[in-house]
């Protein structure tokens, strides 16, 4: 049978018996050392947003492309709006990846510090629930994912809230990825992802309308990491490592 990671229930963690909670955090921690990835159930993130907020991305990307162009931000590094097909491309690799995608970031309040290095959003006037279904589901992810950071600190036997502290307020961003129909599209060499890491502490990956992840094992094997309803993947980011 094929090594795959593990699937961990959160509601352990947050409203599980002693146990139960004790059990989490020692799995969850070295579920991350050994593979860098897990899976989460009931991780709290409504199911209904996620499909609304998916259906919101599928009309975004059939927009026509001159109006996509118009909130790809020049000079902003795919911080915040639209990135055009083949522009982004994974460390050491010259070749783009087979992909559009979009970005939301954080909608800090007016009078916060940080609220003018971190750019404004760009939201398409053409879909008109897009803007409340992505900050929802930003707020939604990022909540989890603080929670899950609390878990991170116990099971290094840390004060609680030491990761979960730093991520407070910072420069996330909800990425909204699209591997379009290749047709006349295909860049010679290039694939849908190429292999690469994550720059921060973790990511959350909202379940994909198909399959395609894999993961590098300490074996040097690559695991398929299926796709499923309900299950969030978390993986690892090179600050955490």
């Amino acid at each position: 049978m094929a090594k795959t990671v593990p699937v961990l229930d959160l509601g352990h963690f947050t409203k599980g018996t002693a146990a139960e909670h004790e059990k989490f955090v020692k799995q969850w921690g070295e579920a991350l050392i050994e593979f860098g990835f897990v899976s989460i159930v009931n991780h709290g993130v409504d199911d209904q947003l996620i499909r609304r907020t998916y259906a919101d991305a599928e009309r975004l990307f059939a927009l026509p492309l001159e109006t996509k162009l118009k909130h790809e931000v020049p000079g902003g590094g795919g911080q915040r709006g639209y990135t055009s097909f083949g522009k982004e491309h994974a460390k050491n690799r010259k070749v783009g990846d087979l992909k559009e995608f979009w970005h939301v970031g954080r909608d800090l309040p007016e009078g916060n510090a940080r609220r003018s290095s971190y750019g404004k959003n760009e939201w398409p006037a053409e879909l008109g629930t897009f803007k409340q279904n992505t900050l929802a589901l930003f707020d939604a992810l990022d909540g989890a994912a603080a929670v899950m950071l609390q878990a991170l600190a116990e099971f290094f036997h840390m004060p609680r809230t030491t990761f979960s502290d730093m991520a407070k307020d910072g420069n996330s961003v909800l990425r909204i990825i699209h591997y379009p129909p290749l047709k006349d599209q295909f860049i010679p060499g290039g694939v849908r992802a190429a292999e690469h890491e994550d720059i921060n502490l973790i990511t959350l990956l909202c379940e994909s309308t198909s399959s395609g992840l894999e993961l590098l094992s300490r074996q040097n094997e690559w695991l398929p990491i299926a796709s499923v309803r309900g299950q969030i993947i978390v993986d690892s980011g090179d600050m955490l490592s």
